[in-house]
């Protein structure tokens, strides 16, 4: 007999307070995917030899097809290594916290009326701020890369502006259509925050109302599919949202065309 079907909501669920704090079901699988990085990572570092075992052999064989990869987008190894803990950290955080939710307890422990654990990507404050991180990030590296005025000259050019008073009636119209160009240079930018979260957050609260109804209405080993499914999308939609990221930064720290010419 098919058990009750609860399914996710759009919001995560309050669990608790911690003073004004309220700690959501999804909060606590993505406290517990960083705390498996904490612990993985001082494992790691204190196994590091010059004479390497098996786990460090593994580690630097995975990192080192990661540059490569990432070598691919940059174009430069310095810039590469220069984005790696940014890029990498969302990438490993969004695949972990994404398999996590595959695990057994998840959607189906309950603490009252709400699920105790929740792919920490269904919620869209998280996949927001994550979003927002890999957009701001790009435009620091691009002012310390570039400079600050070469960067903002990618939207606003406010000196040509101010040189087309001189210059006539052409070149005023020219510099209107430039300033209305660089106005849509920066809602492309909002656009970014919103594609990347959204994206994100679909695809996960979708398979996860996908498995829960599935897994309330037969049996136990029919979501297994779906569950595999999941596993894949997990690796998709986190190597999509990493090299999204990896390109923002990319074009951020480059010069606008002609600039190396001129």
């Amino acid at each position: 007999m098919a058990s009750e079907i609860h399914i996710p909501t759009l919001a995560p669920e309050v669990l608790f307070q911690i003073g004004p704090v309220n700690v959501t079901n999804t909060m606590i699988n993505a406290w517990i995917a960083i705390i498996i990085f904490l612990i993985l990572g001082i494992f790691i570092k204190k196994r590091i030899n010059l004479s390497p075992g098996k786990l460090q052999n593994y580690s630097e064989y995975f990192l080192d097809k990661l540059l490569g990869y990432f070598d691919q987008v940059t174009g430069d190894r310095k810039k590469t290594i220069g984005f790696l803990p940014i890029v990498g950290s969302i990438f490993f955080f969004i695949l972990l916290s994404n398999w996590l939710g595959l695990l057994p307890g998840t959607g189906s422990i309950m603490v009252g009326h709400s699920m105790l654990l929740r792919p920490a990507n269904t919620d869209l404050n998280l996949t927001v701020a994550m979003a927002l991180v890999a957009v701001v990030s790009s435009h620091i590296f691009g002012f310390v890369a570039i400079g600050f005025f070469t960067h903002l000259g990618k939207f606003i050019q406010i000196g040509n502006i101010l040189k087309s008073f001189k210059k006539g009636p052409m070149a005023i119209f020219t510099a209107i259509i430039e300033f209305g160009v660089g106005l849509l240079e920066i809602i492309s930018e909002i656009a970014k925050v919103l594609s990347l979260s959204l994206r994100l957050f679909g695809n996960i609260f979708a398979g996860e109302v996908l498995i829960s109804v599935i897994s309330a209405l037969v049996a136990a080993l029919a979501p297994a599919p779906f569950m595999l499914l999941e596993v894949l999308v997990g690796i998709i939609q986190a190597s999509v949202f990493a090299m999204l990221t990896l390109v923002y930064l990319t074009v951020a720290t480059s010069k606008p065309h002609g600039a190396e010419e001129h």
